[in-house]
């Protein structure tokens, strides 16, 4: 058999259309579903909205809107490609289309993904912010957007995609997860990446209620700081390594109580992050 007839193979196992394929084109969809909703809102600005803006300034959507959308067409194409070319490696992985595992196995496997995806997310931003090189050609094409909307959430430089799309597979091949708690979890990855970017405060958005999770407030302020809060999910990162932005915590002080999160009522006088 040929080198050529060899690789040929590789690329016909059904698996090569079941990950890579099947998870890149799920967390494109899902990561649109997740934002367009949010982004609209931010372009419509409603007035009935605006109380619960985190920055009480006008958001940059249709500034940076053609960029995001140009860059979000580039990214996926090359990280398209860099799955094609690491997939002879990733067959190996251990992640397996065989019987669905049980309930209890998808929860505490995806428990287990949040926890590490967010830790190793937490030092690579927090790198990218301390590397002059890298922040100064990669993460600052992510903080162009200063008052980000939801779809900012894949305003990114393309190396800074591939190594967060390398993130989200680590828990999976460590552990040979089931393919389908792979696109659960490249699904809840999407999730947060989108509501960490819709720019509001809702009291009632049902994200809030998972523990340890902050919503967008917390993301935001770095948007608008540039500095501290790097984690994903879970500021317990920052909280450890005492990077949380000095303002975020007065302004978490005034909205999150012992009874869960309370609205800003309108007219109340907000911490602004970009202040």
């Amino acid at each position: 058999m040929t080198v050529l007839s060899s690789l040929i193979e590789i690329y016909h196992d059904p698996m090569f259309l079941k990950l890579p394929v099947a998870s890149l084109a799920l967390g494109i969809v899902g990561f649109l579903l997740f934002s367009l909703p949010w982004t609209l809102l931010a372009i419509l600005d409603p007035a009935w909205a605006r109380p619960y803006r985190i920055q009480d300034k006008p958001f940059d959507a249709l500034r940076y809107l053609p960029e995001t959308i140009r860059r979000m067409t580039v990214n996926t194409l090359v990280v398209a490609g860099l799955l094609v070319l690491a997939w002879p490696l990733l067959r190996l992985s251990g992640i397996h289309d065989g019987p669905r595992p049980a309930w209890y196995v998808f929860v505490w496997q995806i428990v287990f993904f949040v926890f590490l995806d967010d830790f190793l997310y937490y030092w690579m931003h927090r790198w990218m912010h301390e590397n002059k090189w890298l922040l100064r050609h990669v993460h600052a094409v992510h903080h162009q957007v200063r008052n980000p909307c939801a779809l900012a959430g894949n305003h990114f430089h393309w190396m800074e995609l591939a190594m967060t799309s390398g993130l989200v597979l680590v828990g999976p091949i460590l552990v040979g997860a089931h393919v389908e708690v792979v696109y659960l979890w490249v699904l809840l990855r999407q999730l947060e990446a989108a509501d960490g970017h819709t720019g509001y405060h809702f009291p009632w958005d049902p994200l809030h209620r998972l523990p340890l999770y902050e919503g967008a407030a917390f993301h935001d302020f770095h948007h608008a700081r540039f500095q501290g809060n790097y984690a994903g999910f879970l500021p317990l990162w920052d909280r450890i390594y005492g990077t949380y932005v000095p303002q975020y915590l007065h302004w978490r002080q005034q909205h999150i109580g012992e009874g869960g999160l309370v609205p800003p009522p309108p007219g109340e006088p907000k911490v602004t992050p970009g202040r």
